[in-house]
């Protein structure tokens, strides 16, 4: 864009701003779902990324000191996306630059920088839906009833679920009915795994809104809106400290790094805290709660574009932070890389670039309690050189945050997104990758006889353990495709990205177009693997989604939106259903699965939910629905 009419035109929009904190859905541009490329929403093919975008046609004026008058990226990102939008169409103010631009290349710029689709505002709220529950009784405390509390309901990550509490035997599972179906206004799904707590769901979505739903007949209590993309699963506990009944609380995060906690009754804010200052900072994972302690994932879209030479790569460094879950204030914050990203080239241009940089944390921490840790995966670097830090399982102390061990499974990765363009930033390394993030939970097993593991998997689809009570000693590293262990990613290939499960026996990973696999826990040894064939003929479903493990079952969704129910001891299938199709809702928005390719299944109370058309790469299939089945004969 031509920096002075781009300039000029920003800042006449940016007198009229309204306030809206939030980062919108990114399209998927790339063929395959990357963690490192955030979890993308489809759009038009063969458009680049909103943030991508923005860097490569935006940045020589915003973000550069030269240019006096052009707003910071942080002022943008306070718009909303029609305002964003307006200008840049035809007749709006910014329409020179603007003209340089497609629609939808537009509407992805205006969406990624105000933090939300456009429209959704308007659209998301529940007093805009026609099934408001008939009353709000008091909430019932979560420990007394069967729940499924955020990623996963154990501080290990298991994704796990006894009978008891599921209300679903491997008896019931041929019997699953849908019992009613909520669509997420404006259109679009999310990957926010819904958390179900004293009979309610508590679900987020791309439009900014957080949903409290009847968990038995989909009515809805209340939405809050947040203002930007919430990508991840709540969690919900009891408020630390109130005085009189207890209270409840539901916390979460959103795309601009805001944490936030409502009164889960009502869903009135409690507080609100943002957890990083970097301008692309955002958590797309779920935060864990222990011990009123809030563990919050940080991660980063930094590394879309950043190849362009008018971006000043690269700066943020991923985190977990802590935070005191009556008030959110901080106790610690543990950087996944410990300096501070300090200028070391001015390019011919005047930009500067900066180094170290990188290492998004993109998945929910594992908690510890005998070694008094928290485990976490981090992604690569987006400006070298690699700490030892980067595509690595990291420890640090729950009280403090200081770093206690780490485990890299991949060396010396730096990858910065934009390189192959014909005048790259001098940002771009010489090997660009591979771009191996671990951007899943690890999982803590014990293994008996006083020994333990904590499995995670790699984007070449490798399974690793090690050992949480040597200081992470590798125990195993291995790979059930068949290839050959410490590969590296290739597009299309098996990959694992959103995350495993396991029973304590065995570990089952989706490994993408690898399909499902099940290993033994203690050996690696590969016990099954499911790779299922597409209703056409035409090849085989991609399982990449993070299964969800009852006793005897594995539910696992794919990316046509097929979701399937598995014998757990051997892989046959038990139960499936499309969910790629449309689908009457309980709040009369028109909705459509898709795609259920990052987060899992929940089973709680003999019901289960799923969400469906969180759309990753080319070819996948956007939606907007949650879907809730019921368990019509058998254990409830």
């Amino acid at each position: 864009m031509t920096r002075h009419l781009l300039a000029t035109a920003l800042v006449a929009v940016l007198a009229t701003r309204a306030s809206v904190a939030g980062e919108a859905a990114q399209p998927a541009t790339t063929p395959a779902p990357e963690p490192s490329a955030g979890a993308p929403a489809a759009r038009t093919p063969g458009t680049e990324s909103g943030f991508f975008l923005f860097q490569a046609r935006c940045t020589s004026c915003h973000g550069n000191p030269a240019v006096e008058r052009a707003p910071s990226a942080e002022a943008l990102r306070a718009m909303p996306p029609e305002r964003i939008y307006a200008a840049l169409a035809p007749g709006g103010i910014m329409a020179g630059p603007g003209a340089l631009l497609n629609d939808p290349e537009r509407r992805h710029i205006a969406e990624f920088m105000a933090g939300r689709p456009l429209g959704s505002a308007a659209l998301g709220s529940a007093a805009a839906m026609s099934n408001r529950c008939a009353a709000n009784s008091a909430l019932a405390d979560p420990g007394s009833r069967p729940l499924w509390n955020g990623w996963s309901s154990d501080g290990g990550n298991w994704r796990f679920q006894p009978t008891a509490l599921a209300g679903i035997a491997a008896g019931d599972v041929p019997h699953l009915r849908l019992k009613w179906a909520f669509g997420y206004p404006s259109g679009v799904s999310s990957n926010a795994q819904p958390t179900i707590a004293s009979g309610r769901v508590f679900v987020g979505s791309d439009n900014g809104y957080l949903y409290s739903l009847d968990a038995r007949s989909g009515c809805i209590y209340w939405s809050f809106e947040a203002g930007s993309i919430i990508r991840a699963a709540a969690v919900v506990g009891r408020i630390p400290g109130a005085h009189g009944p207890a209270r409840y609380a539901v916390y979460f995060g959103d795309g601009h790094a805001n944490v936030f906690a409502l009164d889960a009754q009502s869903g009135n804010l409690l507080w609100k805290r943002r957890v990083d200052d970097h301008f692309v900072a955002r958590i797309t994972a779920a935060p864990r709660l222990y011990r009123d302690k809030l563990l919050v994932p940080v991660s980063s879209s930094e590394g879309y574009g950043a190849g362009t030479p008018d971006y000043p790569c690269c700066t943020s460094r991923g985190s977990v932070v802590a935070l005191d879950a009556a008030s959110g204030r901080q106790l610690w914050k543990a950087w996944v890389i410990a300096e501070a990203p300090k200028p070391y080239l001015q390019q011919p241009n005047g930009v500067w670039l900066y180094r170290p940089a990188g290492g998004p944390v993109w998945n929910t921490p594992t908690v510890d309690p005998r070694r008094n840790a928290v485990y976490f995966g981090t992604g690569d670097a987006s400006a070298g050189p690699a700490t030892p830090t980067i595509d690595s399982v990291m420890a640090v102390d729950i009280d403090s945050g200081r770093a206690l061990w780490s485990y890299q499974a991949t060396a010396d990765d730096v990858r910065v997104g934009g390189c192959a363009r014909a005048d790259p930033s001098a940002a771009c390394p010489a090997v660009n990758g591979p771009d191996m993030d671990i951007g899943n939970s690890p999982l803590l097993i014990d293994l008996g006889g006083g020994h333990r593991a904590l499995l995670f998997g790699t984007k070449a689809a490798d399974i690793l353990a090690v050992d949480p009570d040597a200081a992470g000693r590798l125990l195993y590293r291995v790979n059930p495709t068949g290839a050959e262990p410490g590969g590296i990613y290739h597009l299309g290939a098996p990959a694992i990205l959103w995350g495993g499960a396991t029973d304590g026996h065995r570990a089952y990973y989706g490994l993408g177009t690898g399909g499902l696999a099940a290993i033994d826990a203690a050996s690696g040894r590969l016990a099954w693997r499911f790779q299922p064939t597409l209703a056409d003929g035409s090849g085989t479903d991609s399982l990449g989604a993070a299964p969800t493990v009852l006793p005897d079952v594995v539910f696992e969704g794919s990316g046509h939106g097929m979701l399937y129910a598995l014998a757990a001891y051997d892989g046959h299938v038990l139960w499936q259903f499309d969910t790629a199709r449309s689908f009457d809702t309980v709040n009369g928005v028109a909705a459509h699965g898709g795609a259920i390719a990052v987060s899992g299944a929940v089973a709680v109370g003999g019901m289960l939910y799923v969400g469906s058309g969180y759309a990753v790469g080319n070819g996948a299939t956007a939606g907007n629905l949650l879907l809730a089945f019921e368990a019509t004969r058998g254990q409830h």
